[in-house]
């Protein structure tokens, strides 16, 4: 990207653009050229890289863990056994200080959670004209690689927390105390359009407090270092190192954000209705 004749916003927009592809308004399919022809391309449009390095590292995270389950080591466990058993045991602890109920998709659900959430996010720290230069050498126009920083990607996995959490409560409860859950509290029951409306929009607000909290901490953070990249070669390595390292806090944050509260909204949906 450094060769190229870029103004500061055209570097800054081909950063923040999806590899987009979908029906362009002709009626063709193919791939976006930019932003805007990306917005023409309606709800159907799919964002290839955020899709891409997702599932890949998603695979990456089956195959360590896989491997570190079937293949422990006698005496000495070895360093990949140690890190799968101590990630475990965090999870493990974090289920049973903030679960109440007994579920045994929660556990699993909370591991996938944290550990795709901190690898997706940890692309943040690879240098951001890297992969991009190297996609577009082989002929891909944009590359973005941080899928976190796409709310398609944040608000899906939001959107599949909340879908548990109205199947839990209304498996637990019945379709009956889940309607009760929310008509009937926190006022008595002849306020029971109030109490529907701010229930239903507590609850509404729990997958979009979930997606926009992670899509706004990893995009700013992208974004500082899109702004950071722009900078005399000098600057760029005096002010991106302490703010990779300080960023590293945030990528493992976030993540633990994210499956903390998913672990206590599907705590409440497992209560028992009063």
């Amino acid at each position: 990207m450094s060769g190229e004749n870029l103004t500061s916003s055209e570097y800054i927009k081909h950063h923040l653009t999806n590899l987009t592809y979908g029906q362009h308004p002709d009626g063709s399919w193919g791939i976006a050229h930019g932003a805007d022809a990306a917005k023409e391309m309606g709800f159907w449009a799919l964002n290839i890289d955020t899709l891409g390095v997702s599932i890949l590292l998603g695979c990456l995270f089956l195959y360590f863990f896989k491997k570190a389950a079937t293949s422990p080591t006698t005496g000495v466990p070895s360093g990949l056994q140690n890190f799968v058993e101590m990630i475990l045991e965090f999870i493990d602890d974090s289920v049973k200080d903030s679960f109440n109920g007994k579920n045994p998709l929660i556990a699993p659900l909370s591991l996938t959670i944290f550990v795709w959430i901190v690898l997706m996010n940890t692309m943040d720290l690879v240098p951001v004209d890297y992969i991009p230069h190297l996609g577009q050498l082989i002929g891909i126009p944009y590359l973005k690689v941080v899928p976190t920083t796409d709310p398609n990607m944040t608000f899906a996995m939001a959107f599949g927390v909340f879908f548990l959490i109205i199947f839990y409560s209304i498996k637990v409860k019945g379709p009956g105390g889940f309607f009760a859950e929310l008509a009937f509290h926190p006022f008595p029951k002849f306020l029971m359009p109030f109490n529907l409306f701010l229930e239903l929009v507590s609850l509404i607000s729990k997958p979009i407090s979930l997606a926009l909290r992670l899509f706004g901490n990893m995009y700013a953070g992208e974004m500082i270092f899109i702004l950071i990249a722009m900078l005399p070669f000098g600057l760029q390595w005096t002010l991106s190192v302490p703010w990779a390292i300080f960023h590293i806090l945030i990528v493992i944050l976030q993540a633990f954000i994210f499956m903390t509260l998913t672990i206590v909204y599907l705590s409440m949906a497992h209560e028992e209705s009063h």
